[in-house]
């Protein structure tokens, strides 16, 4: 009930109007959020750098409604990946993109294009681009658009989600030579025709799509903070003979620090999905769907404790 309450909150936007007024505590919003500009972001990157974590940044933006908004995020990853380069943070900082902020529900052209220069962008800064996973009714388009950037892009990224139930079948599809999947569970509201309802069957998803992708040739990109299936990531890594860097665990910032470096310390390759902006409201709605223990950390932060 809780998740489908913050789920529902998160695509409000009144209420995220409201919390953009309200006097928010910094402190609280900063667990999970790296800052409003890139500037702020670029900080916190190199301290999980220096602390031997890999990266990629996401810039959280307004609902991109018209032209220019597209061109306004095309241009900020454009600028953040020059800032990356210069910082000295790639290639083990790469960068995460919604193409629905480049444009994709207006003209799919559009957003192939601006993905395009967004990809072009990101081979010369040395690194590399992930197109976040969102509704399923941009899925079939995200998929198509992700075909075409891979011709001059190879190492563009997917990401899937183990609730929809054709994730199982795009993973067989995905998991070859050079190609980079990142597997999560899934953050939004889905009808039950298209989407697994209880967390048993996202979970059993989540591990045959696991397997398919451990056992093919790409690059998986296993992103949980669920200990039982880090444990069976980690299993099905040793059963399928990969080594360390054969695949990768992602996490979000602010949740599981201490599990983040555990498995650092044990040789894997652990990135911290990082975002930043004034965009926080929805992103950090759906986190909180994800995980409603943090409901409480947040709500201490909220009142300044």
């Amino acid at each position: 009930m809780l998740r489908s309450l913050l789920l529902a909150a998160a695509g409000s936007d009144r209420l995220g109007r409201l919390a953009g007024s309200a006097p928010v505590s910094r402190k609280a919003v900063a667990k999970f959020v790296a800052g409003s500009d890139a500037g702020e972001a670029l900080r916190v990157g190199r301290t999980l750098a220096d602390d031997g974590l890999a990266i990629t940044f996401d810039h959280l933006a307004a609902e991109t409604r018209s032209v220019e908004q597209a061109v306004a995020v095309r241009d900020e990853y454009r600028a953040l990946l020059g800032k990356l380069k210069g910082a000295g943070l790639t290639p083990a900082a790469e960068i995460s993109v919604k193409l629905s902020a480049l444009g994709q529900r207006l003209d799919e052209k559009l957003a192939h294009e601006h993905a395009q220069a967004v990809c072009a962008a990101a081979a010369e800064a040395g690194t590399t681009v992930t197109l976040d996973a969102e509704d399923h009714t941009l899925t079939d388009s995200t998929l198509e658009i992700l075909a075409e950037l891979r011709k001059d892009h190879p190492g563009t990224g997917a990401a899937l989600q183990a609730h929809l139930r054709r994730t199982e079948g795009d993973c067989r599809e995905l998991a070859t030579i050079g190609s980079r999947v990142r597997l999560c569970k899934g953050a939004y509201v889905e009808p039950e025709s298209v989407a697994f309802q209880s967390a048993l069957d996202i979970d059993k998803s989540f591990v045959r799509c696991l397997n398919i992708l451990m056992s093919g040739k790409g690059y998986p990109m296993v992103a949980t903070h669920d200990p039982r299936l880090i444990a069976i990531a980690e299993d099905r890594a040793r059963w399928f003979d990969r080594t360390a860097d054969e695949y990768e665990f992602q996490m979000l910032y602010g949740v599981r620090a201490e599990e983040q470096a555990r498995l650092a310390a044990s040789g894997n390759v652990v990135r911290v999905y990082l975002p930043y902006g004034e965009q926080w409201y929805g992103y950090l709605m759906r986190r909180l769907a994800e995980r409603p223990r943090n409901v409480t950390v947040l709500g201490r932060g909220l009142v300044g404790r």
